[in-house]
């Protein structure tokens, strides 16, 4: 079972999109993953406007910065899933 993410970032930040589209066939395969859009919440902003996009798992609230790909991103779902 993959954990629930979150994914940090803006409207209008292309690795933000890029991020988005590679987690996708992640998704399409039962990830969940929350968009949240730092500009929202100003504790969000400071803490991750310098490092957008981030993947932060619910479950552990570990994060994994960009740059990343698929292959990062599963491996960071299932490292810390054990």
């Amino acid at each position: 079972m993959l954990p629930e993410c979150q994914l940090f970032g803006t409207l209008g930040c292309h690795l933000c999109e890029i991020a988005e589209a590679q987690l996708m066939p992640l998704i399409e395969h039962g990830l969940l993953v929350e968009l949240i859009d730092i500009a929202e919440e100003p504790a969000f902003f400071d803490t991750y406007s310098l490092r957008i996009p981030v993947l932060r798992r619910v479950d552990t609230g570990a994060e994994l910065d960009w740059p990343f790909d698929i292959e990062q991103a599963i491996g960071f779902l299932r490292v810390m899933d054990c």
